[in-house]
């Protein structure tokens, strides 16, 4: 890998377009992932907001299921945004019927926890290893993590929950930062990619 790490956006469903911006302007080279041979070519991906079971089920239609797995559980760095946290999740708290995730954050999530799409609010948060101060949050529909087991690192709380988890190459937050012009968390996860080329 060059110091430009090629990070895909999966693009079965979801806010795919703003991630791709923050990417680029965080010297990535940012390019949508909708099929496995395409998620063979990239040194990271992005799993976007949007909504998970419907996220879920098209990844199965697609075939990405499974690759997805493999390619996270092999290491490649992941980060995973609303959506994006719930289906990187080894535990969904009152899953929908047939919901599958693809883990690889040993994390219990609940998921629209904050509540629904009415109840949509931004919010300054401090994630660990990001700095310059607050990160302005757009939470909408989106999760609080439950617990973590051993092997997460809580990076971010909100309200008293958890809203933001990191467990090795693995990064998720429950809410948007792709929506604030903000691109410091993006760049914080191209720093990860870089890391482990």
């Amino acid at each position: 890998m060059t110091d430009t790490p090629v990070i895909g956006v999966l693009a079965l469903q979801g806010d795919v377009r703003e991630h791709l911006i923050a990417l680029a302007s965080a010297d990535a080279v940012a390019r949508p992932v909708r099929r496995p041979e395409e998620l063979a070519e990239v040194d990271g991906l992005v799993i976007p907001g949007g909504e998970s079971t419907t996220m879920s089920k098209l990844a199965v239609l697609f075939g990405m299921l499974e690759p997805l797995r493999q390619r996270v559980a092999a290491g490649m760095p992941v980060y995973g945004t609303c959506a994006g946290m719930i289906l990187l999740a080894d535990k969904i708290l009152d899953p929908r019927s047939g919901q599958e995730t693809v883990g690889g954050i040993d994390m219990i999530v609940r998921r629209n926890a904050f509540g629904r799409q009415n109840e949509s609010f931004e919010a300054a948060v401090e994630v660990a290893g990001v700095l310059g101060g607050p990160v302005d949050g757009v939470f909408i529909r989106a999760p609080w993590v439950e617990s973590v087991g051993a092997r997460a690192e809580v990076v971010a709380v909100h309200g008293g929950h958890i809203v933001a988890v990191r467990q090795g190459n693995a990064l998720a937050t429950s809410f948007h930062p792709e929506l604030t012009g903000d691109h410091r968390v993006h760049a914080l996860f191209t720093e990860m990619v870089r890391s482990v080329g």
